[in-house]
Order: structure tokens, then C-alpha cells, then sequence
């Protein structure tokens, strides 16, 4: 019998003892063996893969073929697309047997699978009556609900992403965030999907990734984009939405030729769509359970310039740090301009700064987009600017809830006036008093001149 052999060493190409072939007691299957101990278990072959591997299943990507008879068993398999180059490393460091595949644009090997993929993949650790959650690290008991729950996820072959997202090239990339990167693809139903790729950075762990699916996947709302499955292979921890055709919100309110598309109403529409979305979150989806005010994370994983300094420096995380978050976004898309990497030329704030300037002098107008220079929705503009501004403040204690939000939104009570906010430099010499070319003159539609607005 013949086997797939790992060097000893990266010095020493002479075969090790970590090797890969088809055993031949009672119905073939592909086994690992680290010297003569049984270390992984590919399992029987189907007629379409060996049961016990994923990764050795009819998929996009490669064809397998099996062959047993008097003389001979073995398997092969070969690309179903013949532009496509894979190599196997047998990985002796890490006991792990390794398939890649070469990516032309990036000029670079991808991890396309690996095996075994966590600890419960080595033979015989469970014991004979554990049962196992696919792709899980953990070895658990038998709890049907539990296992219903994770196989009623629907999972997607990496194979099949790699393909749609065009082997994650630069051109189907969306954005990118403290979580990773998003990538736009097609599958072979014609079915346009977004791809959001973990990034090895961002420190998130499997039970962490699989417990974000799992709440994910149970998420129902018209202001939230729809959850379609995950992928969890080698690696690879990914999660697939429904495609948005229309683009990102910061493809239009950041580029000053383009933010005219996104009229003030619309503008207006989308902050409404977003707040009742968090509403939902913190409230009707039961994100946070029961009475519970906080959690404290260890690992603070997001995009800086949104996250409340709670977050940021102590790790402490709660609704109240969404709430710092869509102030931002509110902030930015009322006046088109982004808080991370914005500084004032003269002094170096950043938006939030610049907005609670404006605010504290009185001309809060100043912050709105240039390019929404109508009198008729600068009532709208500034009641905005108003909340935004209470949602980013220092104690979390004082920022509003999304329900009080959503009624700030579309009421005209008198709002509460907000206090200093974070995250921008103090110093006593800087000044952001704009010369008359550059100061936003409006005029209503009966001609008569708007000098200022106070705010609700």
C-alpha cells in the first residue's frame, strides 16, 4: 500500500511519519496516520465523496473518481475547470493535510480546504457515544435542539464562493470593516450574493463566529439585510447576505459629485430605516436578553471612528454603544463627510469635534452637505444634527435609547440639550470661523433669508 508522506522537516525531505492514503480493511477509506496510529478518518466512499470529508465531495471546483476492483483501489481527482492549478501539502508541523489553489490576480496560493478541520476530526476523541457539531470544537452531549439549530444554518462550499467572488478578487470588493472584508459574487444559479470574509486579524474565534451566525440567522426585519449561510472551512469563517444592488450608503454621501443622488428626503428616509432597524435589534429580536445593561468583552473588534470610548478603552460594550455608533452615521450622512481620517485643516478635529464647535457657536448649519442647499429641509437637517449629537455623548447614561430616538425622529418635542462629546483634540488656540465664501447661504422658497434656525 502506498501513501502520501510529509517530509520530516522543512530541512529534510526524507518521508516522515505524518502520512495520507486508502486503507484496505473491510470497505476502503482514506485514513491520516501519524507513524501506525490512526489519526483521521476521511470515511467510506459514497459514490459521490468519502463520507467522513467534506472537502472530498462533488463540488464547482474539482471531480472525484474511485476505483476498486481485484487489482487496485485508488482515488483521483481532477480540476472541472482546466485553467485552475491545486497542490496538497502534506503539513508535518501542524499534522494537517492541505489543499490550495492559485489565485492568478492575486498571485497567490488560497487555502481552499484542510483537514482535520478542528479537534473532534481526530479519530477516536469523542468516544464512542459523543456526538459532534460539524466545524464545532467542542464535544457535546446528545442535545437534539442544539443540533438542530446548527444544521438548520444553511452552509455554502467554499469552493462555490471562491468561485462567485471570482477568487476574492480586488474588483468584487464592496468595503471593508474592523471584522473584515465584504466581497460581492455571483453563484451559479445567477443568485448575487454578499460575502462577508473574516479577516485572521480580527481575533474572533470559532464558538465566537458561530454564535454571530446562529443569532444572525434568526434575525427578520425589512431594514436589515437577509442572512442566506455561512462558510466554515480550514480557515475560512464567512457569512453570505443578500447582494444590495444599489451600493453602499458611503459610495454616494462621501463623494461630492455623487451625493446629489441622495436627496435630502432620501437621506432623511435611510437614517429613519436605520434607527428602527437597532429599535428592532435591541428590542423585538431579543439581541440583549432580559435585564441585561452591558457585556465586558476582552477583544474589542470593529471600525474605529464609530465605536464609544466604553468599547474602545475598557471593552465595555451595550446598547448604548449602537446608539454612540448611528450618532456617527448620522452625523456623517447629514453632512457628507466622513468621521474616520476627517480633521479640520486648521485644527485638526475630527466631524464629531467640528459638529459640537458648530453646535457650541452657534451656526450648526455650517456641518449640513453643500449639496442639500434647500431652506425646506434644514428644519429636518438640524433636528438631525440635535440628535447625532446627544448619540455621541462621553457617558453612555446620557445618550438616548433607540426607542427614544425613533420617537425624536419623527416628533417635534423639545429635545434636551447635549453636553461635550469625545473624541476630538481641545486646544485652546484652534478656530473654525469660515470666511464669507465658504459659509452655506439658503433662502427659502418665498425669498426670505434663513440667517439661523434654533433647533428643536
Amino acid at each position: 500500500m502506498r501513501r502520501v508522506s510529509a517530509w520530516k522537516n522543512w530541512d529534510d525531505s526524507s518521508p516522515g511519519d505524518f502520512t495520507w492514503g486508502i486503507s484496505l480493511e473491510g470497505f476502503p477509506q482514506v485514513i491520516m496516520w501519524k507513524g501506525s496510529k490512526e489519526f483521521y478518518h476521511g470515511g467510506h466512499w459514497s459514490g459521490l465523496g468519502f463520507s467522513g470529508a467534506l472537502e472530498l465531495k462533488a463540488n464547482p471546483v474539482f471531480e472525484f473518481k474511485f476505483v476498486s476492483n481485484e487489482d487496485e483501489v485508488y482515488y483521483t481527482y481532477s480540476l472541472r475547470n482546466e485553467s485552475l492549478v491545486s497542490r496538497i501539502v502534506m503539513n508535518q508541523t501542524i499534522s494537517t493535510r492541505q489543499r490550495y489553489i492559485w489565485i492568478e490576480k492575486a498571485q497567490s496560493w488560497r487555502l481552499y480546504a484542510s483537514v482535520p478541520r478542528d479537534n473532534c476530526d481526530f479519530y477516536n476523541l469523542c468516544g464512542s457515544n459523543g456526538n459532534r457539531v460539524i466545524g464545532n470544537n467542542l464535544m457535546v452531549e446528545n442535545n437534539e435542539e442544539n443540533v438542530k439549530e446548527d444544521l438548520e444554518l444553511p452552509l455554502v462550499d467554499l469552493a462555490a464562493i471562491v468561485k462567485a467572488t471570482d477568487g476574492f478578487s480586488i474588483n468584487n470588493k464592496l468595503g471593508e470593516g474592523g471584522f473584515g472584508a465584504v466581497y460581492m459574487g455571483t453563484l451559479d444559479d445567477g443568485h448575487e450574493i454578499a460575502v462577508k470574509r473574516l479577516s485572521q486579524s480580527s481575533g474572533q474565534g470559532f464558538n465566537e463566529f458561530k454564535n454571530e451566525v446562529i443569532l444572525i440567522a434568526k434575525l427578520q426585519n425589512r431594514n436589515l439585510v437577509k442572512f442566506l449561510g455561512r462558510c466554515i472551512e480550514g480557515e475560512e469563517k464567512m457569512v453570505i447576505y443578500e447582494y444590495m444592488p444599489n451600493k453602499s450608503l458611503e459610495f454616494f454621501i462621501f463623494d461630492h459629485a455623487k451625493g446629489n443622488v441622495l436627496d435630502w428626503p432620501k437621506r432623511f428616509n435611510i437614517i429613519c430605516g436605520i434607527a428602527r432597524g437597532l429599535l428592532y435589534l435591541h428590542q423585538d429580536s431579543r439581541t440583549f436578553w432580559g435585564d441585561q445593561i452591558e457585556g465586558n468583552t476582552r477583544r474589542v473588534v470593529g471600525t474605529y471612528g464609530y465605536m464609544a470610548s466604553e468599547y474602545a478603552i475598557y471593552g465595555l460594550f451595550s446598547v448604548k454603544s449602537d446608539v454612540f455608533s448611528f450618532g456617527v452615521l448620522m452625523l456623517e450622512i447629514v453632512s457628507g463627510k466622513k468621521n474616520r481620517g476627517f480633521s479640520h485643516s486648521n485644527n485638526g478635529i475630527n466631524l464629531i469635534g467640528q459638529g459640537w464647535r458648530f453646535w457650541r457657536e452657534s451656526r450648526p448649519l455650517d456641518l449640513i452637505d453643500s449639496c442639500m442647499e434647500n431652506s425646506s429641509v434644514l428644519l429636518e437637517a438640524l433636528c438631525c444634527i440635535h440628535i447625532g449629537l446627544l448619540c455621541v455623548q462621553q457617558n453612555p447614561e446620557d445618550r438616548p435609547s433607540m426607542s427614544t430616538v425613533v420617537v425624536m425622529l419623527s416628533s417635534e418635542s423639545a429635545l434636551p440639550q447635549p453636553k461635550e462629546p469625545p473624541f476630538f483634540l481641545k486646544n485652546d488656540k484652534f478656530c473654525l470661523e469660515a470666511d464669507s465664501s465658504t459659509k452655506h447661504k439658503f433662502s427659502s422658497t418665498n425669498d426670505i433669508s434663513v440667517t439661523m434656525l434654533e433647533p428643536r
